[in-house]
């Protein structure tokens, strides 16, 4: 009997599993589990199978992966606005990829179910009363008390309806018209619109839109699905294993186990061990899967690890989210290209320039250069066009607010500015209009 014919989505079980909650009433979360699994699937089997296809395509170079959402979603954030405006600086990105950078794009959100986040410890002192730590809208609350902090299983019902409602919403956003390239202008947040990248999207958006009216002029009709709606894909970070267990399903038509919770699930750098639970259950599903991949990585570990979850190297199933700081990746990253090139195996290569590059700021604020993911991102394409490899995605910790939580850009945002706007929970997030200036930035490392 092989291993993998020993898998069965509860065989994690038999592991030991790191960053879970300690839900203080183990029938209660039982209950909530038993709920989950008898609701319909959030996202379904053919879904994950097109995200896949489009992966395998950005692992040979021939589209690139656009990965990016909240660091931490809040459910009371879960509102049309905040969907839209989130969804609106994913396609603008998406389209100055595609159009300035020629190559199509595969376009997947932290989004419709990234409410759950790893701790580097259980509990933490506030104002000298020890707490729980918050991990995510899904597990317990923001505020420092102990009530607040208490893990609670009905959160995850609650998550589960939160993404339930924002699934809906892109659905409806990216497929009644809202994604269609006729719209490109109206993707333009009013606070971007007067800005250097605000117009420099503008001019690019009249190309598109003159491009269109050209085709319609000598009879090419733009009334397709390519041009009316838009394909986007969801993802998070597969931690809360009950959870991802209860939305586990077995395909009715191809057969096969699909984690139906989100598209893409990705495995973090606190929970990749190789005979940890994490692996465990990710290794049976068939779901595409990113793993973080930071500079305390093991080479030898990374490998096997990647064929106990690509077993028959499929491109498109496995993807590396490479974190290892502007003043690391050079130092960590020729060498884990030259293994896995040597192996043969197949990966996306993606580069996630934001959570090896925090520091804290004067004002006490948690901040990011954007000098400094530019900087990282510069060297993952150098890098891998030196070894021969494809540099194939980026993931960003972004959002369309408004927000002042990382430095630099186009309006070189100083430390001093930070405090105007900061409303992250967790990690700080690029803006809209720093996310468009990364993107006429990497567009021209594509073109490349």
């Amino acid at each position: 009997m092989t291993e993998m014919t020993t898998w069965n989505k509860s065989s994690w079980h038999n592991h030991t599993a790191l960053q879970q909650p300690n839900w203080p009433d183990k029938d209660k979360l039982q209950e909530v589990l038993q709920t989950i699994s008898c609701l319909p699937p959030l996202v379904f089997a053919g879904e994950i199978r097109d995200l896949k296809a489009q992966l395998a395509k950005a692992s040979r170079g021939e589209a690139f992966l656009l990965q990016g959402g909240d660091c931490s979603e809040e459910f009371a954030r879960c509102t049309a606005p905040n969907i839209r405006e989130t969804l609106k600086v994913l396609l603008q990105m998406a389209v100055i990829l595609t159009y300035a950078g020629g190559k199509p794009v595969v376009k997947v959100g932290r989004i419709a179910g990234q409410y759950a986040k790893p701790r580097s410890s259980d509990t933490e002192m506030v104002n000298g009363v020890e707490v729980a730590s918050y991990r995510g809208d899904m597990a317990n609350a923001i505020e420092p008390t102990v009530e607040a902090r208490t893990p609670d299983p009905q959160r995850l019902l609650q998550g589960y309806n939160m993404s339930a409602a924002t699934l809906n919403l892109l659905r409806a956003f990216t497929r009644g018209g809202f994604g269609s390239l006729h719209r490109v202008h109206a993707w333009n947040q009013e606070f971007v619109k007067q800005s250097p990248m605000g117009r420099s999207y503008e001019r690019l958006a009249k190309q598109i839109s003159q491009t269109l009216k050209f085709m319609e002029i000598i009879g090419i009709s733009t009334d397709t699905p390519q041009m009316k709606q838009a394909q986007f894909f969801t993802s998070h970070e597969a931690l809360f294993l009950g959870y991802e267990e209860a939305l586990t399903r077995e395909d009715s038509t191809g057969g096969g186990w699909y984690d139906c919770s989100g598209h893409m699930l990705w495995i973090g750098d606190r929970t990749r061990q190789i005979d940890g639970a994490h692996i465990e259950f990710l290794r049976g599903v068939l779901n595409p899967l990113g793993m973080k991949v930071g500079p305390k990585h093991d080479i030898d570990d990374i490998l096997a690890i990647l064929n106990r979850l690509n077993p028959e190297n499929e491109p498109g199933r496995m993807t590396l989210i490479t974190r290892f700081g502007a003043k690391g990746i050079e130092k960590y990253m020729p060498p884990l290209i030259r293994a896995i090139k040597k192996e043969g195996m197949s990966v996306v290569w993606s580069c996630d320039p934001m959570h090896a590059n925090i520091r804290k700021a004067e004002t006490g604020h948690k901040t990011r250069s954007f000098d400094d993911i530019l900087s990282e991102l510069r060297c993952f394409f150098e890098l891998h066009w030196a070894e021969g490899t494809v540099p194939g995605g980026v993931h960003f910790e972004l959002t369309g607010d408004n927000v002042t939580e990382c430095t630099g850009g186009a309006r070189q945002l100083a430390d001093a500015q930070l405090g105007d706007n900061y409303l992250t929970t967790c990690d700080p997030r690029l803006n809209a209009e720093q996310s468009l200036e990364m993107a006429f930035q990497i567009a021209e490392m594509i073109r490349s």
